[in-house]
């Protein structure tokens, strides 16, 4: 992973609206009887029914499914006592991630207050609005007591993420670990380095599952907590050992687990060595663990190394729980969460890591064989099955405890509602991030002199998507750079009119001249043509001197399309390119297409846009399930598009009888099933649901698209190329960062492709 520097943070932080969360509506409020039923007088009677049944506020409000991420700013991921304010990007952050791991809405709250008595009154008096709460970056000891009483005098789930999170995650790992090593967990000796809160909740939760006290030896700063030792608080006279060591060097010998929660290098390869056969070692310190990873595992072969960075294998990161942990707590309306639902969580994530690894799973982390072992003890952060998986498995033992006031009865239902709740589907996007990390390749920027393209093609580097190449003049684009505050240090810069490589414009119009000289190009005009950025640009692509470019276009794209086409080249067996939009919204992912180039569509190109589609679709792993649109039905209407449209839902049919498309149908019953199937029971889309929308024109599909986006109820990805020769990608100059870098992983993704194929892609 790439280092994160100040300013990409700062970026990140305040690009278009400022922090990383906010408040949507969920009820309609565009008229006057919808803000009647909204506040008053409406509201009035779920107020009166709250008041004499109190349990209906799950059912009225928004509280079964609202957490408080409450924090005082005493002990904030490893920046320490920086103040409640100060906190406030990392408690926005973990809201963050309640909410696109488990669709969990939050509201983060910063408490100026130290004092222990005082924070515990002030949680207590708003807890009436949640449906849980999670203490966050509180500094031990006092965090031990704030969790305890709250957790007595709260009537919601209460826990204290730096505690449990680790203890649950790393409990997993170690199950797995034990099984892997073939040690029985209640033989094993265990060394923690660490006395804190995560520490402590740690081995304490080993205890539970199995691992005996008298095998346990804690380590603080001072060496080993043994009883010869004074003044030790409550929390660590409980792991106190009376073994006649005093350092972490003696402690390691023979042990079969370390556990280290502090800070870095304090291990020793000699010290791995000195443990036991089948070591089991989790450095989890952060950034840097106690042993650095490449030393660990060089010391001996018999190894089974975790840490909690993501860059190694067997990452402990506590974004495998506390999402699931509380989606199961607040779906079962448990008052509580109790020891019964951490180790049902516990067994839970071990046991997802024994199943086979989906294809998804893989290709985010650009693999293609992950499966349980050495290097897999606990499923990666992306893995879609956790949701279904951790949530129920906590929801059942809250039910089981007697912890639960609305029990599920209905688990399969439970199950399906898991998987459509999580709102838009950003995983796609972090996939494909993910991926194009791995591989990072050189794409060229066109318009690098634009703010929005020079932000995002610096950007691009910072996070290791690719390496840009910025075209234009060196003296304007670094005082844009200065103007904009971003560093472009150590990025090329090529000006077409000033090349350093004098040859080169020469060249690329020889090599152009040449392939389009039975269309009438001669030498001198394809040599005033290298002036043009989109002209050189996609030589530097066609030649290999770059392997992927992103186009800035001002109003239309349709002139660089055509540029492209003469440059590059349409795939074989097409006639056409297109390009398509990717839309996440609440109810899924759609795919739309043609959103950019085709203006009037003939039977033809509608045809290879259709088909585009269908294997785009399937190249971003999902199953393609097609509607053609259009403003008739079926055959409803004789007018020459419908007719157009009808003729190629046929063709497509006969040559993909396995694909599921059809019309042409209006968009509402392609995107009603139930409806359509009413209707039209015929459909070969019976029962399913529509997940790729073509439009029978260039201006329905646009429409369509950027209508979505400015109600907002989608964000999109693309446009997205699909049928050139090479990564040739359009975009408008104004377009947002977040969109432009969204589309250079597309492109870095395609390069990829490109080469794996060894520069021949052809259809499926």
């Amino acid at each position: 992973m790439p280092k994160v520097t100040k300013e990409m943070a700062l970026d990140y932080h305040r690009e278009g609206k400022c922090g990383k969360i906010e408040v949507v509506p969920t009820k309609p409020y565009s008229s006057q009887s919808d803000l009647a039923l909204a506040y008053s007088p409406g509201v009035a009677y779920p107020c009166l029914e709250i008041e004499q049944r109190p349990e209906d506020a799950y059912e009225y409000t928004s509280k079964g499914n609202l957490v408080a991420v409450i924090s005082n700013g005493t002990a904030v991921l490893g920046l320490g006592d920086i103040g409640a304010l100060a906190g406030k990007p990392v408690m926005e952050g973990k809201a963050l991630l309640f909410k696109i791991f488990a669709g969990i809405d939050c509201f983060d709250i910063e408490v100026d207050e130290k004092d222990p008595d005082k924070f515990i009154e002030i949680v207590k008096g708003i807890s009436p609005t949640f449906g849980g709460i999670n203490l966050e970056d509180i500094k031990a000891p006092e965090c031990f007591e704030i969790e305890r009483r709250l957790k007595e005098e709260c009537n919601i789930p209460v826990m204290h993420d730096d505690q449990h999170g680790t203890a649950i995650i790393s409990a997993a790992g170690l199950l797995n670990a034990l099984e892997l090593q073939g040690k029985k967990i209640e033989e094993a000796k265990l060394v923690v380095n660490g006395a804190g809160a995560a520490a402590v909740s740690c081995t304490r939760l080993y205890i539970a599952l199995g691992i005996k006290p008298e095998n346990v030896v804690m380590c603080d700063s001072k060496g080993v907590l043994n009883k010869k030792r004074k003044n030790l608080n409550a929390q660590k006279l409980e792991f106190a050992t009376d073994r006649d060591i005093d350092t972490l060097e003696e402690a390691m010998k023979d042990a079969d687990v370390f556990l280290g929660l502090s800070v870095k290098d304090v291990v020793t390869a000699e010290m791995v060595q000195s443990m036991a056969k089948n070591p089991i070692v989790f450095a989890l310190a952060n950034p840097d663990p106690e042993i650095a990873y490449d030393v660990a595992i060089a010391s001996r072969p018999d190894l089974i190394f975790a840490t909690g960075r993501s860059d190694y294998p067997n990452q402990i990161n506590n974004v495998l729980g506390f999402p699931y942990i509380f989606r199961g707590a607040l779906d079962s309306g448990a008052t509580a969460i109790n020891e019964d639902m951490k180790l049902a969580a516990v067994r839970a994530i071990a046991k997802l890591a024994k199943l086979p690894v989906p294809s998804v799973v893989n290709a985010a982390y650009n693999m293609t064989a992950l499966k349980f072992g050495a290097d897999y003890i606990l499923p990666k952060p992306l893995d879609p099955r956790l949701l279904t998986t951790v949530a129920p498995a906590v929801a059942k033992a809250a039910m089981e405890s007697g912890v639960a006031r609305r029990p599920i009865a209905d688990w399969d239902a439970y199950c399906a509602k898991l998987r459509q709740l999580m709102g838009y589907d950003n995983k796609l996007m972090r996939r494909f991030t993910d991926e194009a990390k791995q591989n990072p390749k050189r794409v060229v920027f066109a318009e690098a002199n634009t703010d929005n393209m020079l932000r995002a093609a610096v950007s691009s580097a910072r996070q290791g998507i690719c390496t840009p190449i910025l075209l234009g003049n060196e003296e304007m684009i670094e005082k844009r750079a200065a103007r904009l505050g971003v560093n472009i240090e150590g990025l090329e810069i090529v000006n077409l009119r000033h090349d350093r490589e004098a040859d080169r414009r020469h060249r690329f119009a020889t090599i152009l001249a040449e392939k389009r000289q039975r269309a009438g190009l001669t030498y001198p005009e394809a040599l005033e043509k290298m002036f043009d950025r989109n002209y050189f640009g996609m030589m530097m692509v066609e030649t290999g001197e770059a392997d992927a470019f992103i186009a800035g276009t001002y109003s239309s794209s349709h002139q660089t399309g055509e540029i492209a086409k003469e440059v590059v080249g349409i795939r074989p067996s097409y006639n056409h390119f297109a390009t398509m939009h990717i839309m996440n919204t609440k109810r899924g992912t759609y795919f739309l297409a043609d959103t950019m180039i085709n203006q009037n569509n003939d039977e033809d190109t509608l045809f290879d846009i259709a088909r585009l589609a269908r294997h785009s679709v399937e190249y971003f792993a999902h199953d393609p399930v097609m509607a053609m649109v259009s403003y008739s039905n079926f055959g409803s209407n004789c007018e020459k598009e419908c007719q157009r449209v009808h003729s190629v839902v046929e063709k497509m049919q006969q040559s993909y009888p396995e694909l599921p498309i059809d019309g042409e149908m209006q968009v509402h019953y392609a995107l009603n099933k139930k409806l359509r199937d009413d209707r039209f029971p015929f459909s070969r889309l019976k029962g399913r649901d529509v997940n790729t929308l073509i439009f029978p024109n260039l201006s329905a599909a646009n429409t369509a698209y950027r209508m979505m986006l400015e109600l907002g109820v989608a964000e999109a990805i693309g446009p997205i190329q699909m049928g050139l020769n090479k990564p040739i990608h359009f975009i408008a100059v104004d377009s947002e960062v977040r969109d432009i870098i969204n589309l250079t992983t597309i492109a870095v993704l395609d390069a990829a492709v490109l080469e794996k194929a060894g520069d021949k892609v052809e259809d499926k």
